[in-house]
């Protein structure tokens, strides 16, 4: 997964300056097309928080996602600068943090908060992957002889996780879950974007937590909700 991470932030940059350079050098005919779309494609990179935590528990390790997919454009007014999109999209996410992820020998899951200093382990992540229905109400100040123009985007993201793993590693052991009853397999988010030509902001706050009914071993509610930090790229 990390080199996943590094492959996908040299692929975006290497895109951004290309695209970058392109639109310095368009050359505008004496055909517009008065029926122009924006941003059909977009793939994007994360920074991932956990908020919501129970008790001591902690960020650590690796924390960080990537997202892309494809968002039909709906321009809904005469100039084209207000739009409406629909989409399908992957993301990949990863959790690093310090809520101990188990089960009992009867499969009840155990949440439990580690401690630095009592327990020595490698890692303690979890992981998801989930398809997505993206919707956007759009404004812009693009036209149809405009390459570059500012943009912000809001919306909400439906979700399906199809796959999810609790990983531990500690000398000597290891603990994979992917079977969680109280994990959320539904994602419902809000998302918005702003930036200006290849440079965009992107935030995603999940209104659904990953967990619902959890408790840890002392008792304390696991309503972690994710936050997503980053720059998204739009193509046409």
């Amino acid at each position: 997964m990390k080199k996943l991470f590094h492959y996908s932030f040299f692929f975006i940059l290497l895109i951004a300056t290309n695209y970058g350079y392109g639109q310095e050098n368009i050359v505008v005919n004496d055909s517009i097309d008065t029926k122009y779309r924006e941003d059909q494609f977009y793939i994007g990179v994360n920074y991932n928080v956990l908020l919501n935590k129970p008790g001591d528990a902690r960020t650590r390790g690796l924390s960080g996602g990537i997202h892309f997919g494809y968002l039909r454009d709906m321009p809904i007014n005469k100039q084209r600068n207000v739009a409406l999109a629909l989409g399908l999209g992957l993301s990949f996410d990863e959790y690093g943090q310090t809520v101990f992820i188990g089960e009992t020998l009867q499969d009840k899951s155990i949440y439990t908060v580690l401690d630095d200093d009592d327990v020595a382990y490698d890692r303690n992540r979890f992981s998801m992957s989930t398809i997505e229905i993206p919707f956007q109400l759009r404004w812009r100040s693009s036209t149809a002889e405009t390459y570059k123009f500012w943009r912000i985007y809001a919306g909400v993201r439906l979700g399906y996780t199809y796959w999810y793993k609790a990983a531990f590693k500690q000398p000597g052991n290891n603990v994979n879950q992917t079977d969680i009853s109280e994990f959320n397999r539904m994602r419902l988010g809000a998302s918005f974007s702003f930036g200006y030509n290849t440079v965009n902001f992107y935030a995603h706050y999940a209104i659904t937590p990953l967990f619902t009914g959890a408790v840890t071993t002392n008792g304390e509610s696991v309503d972690m909700t994710p936050l997503k930090l980053g720059l998204i790229f739009y193509i046409l």
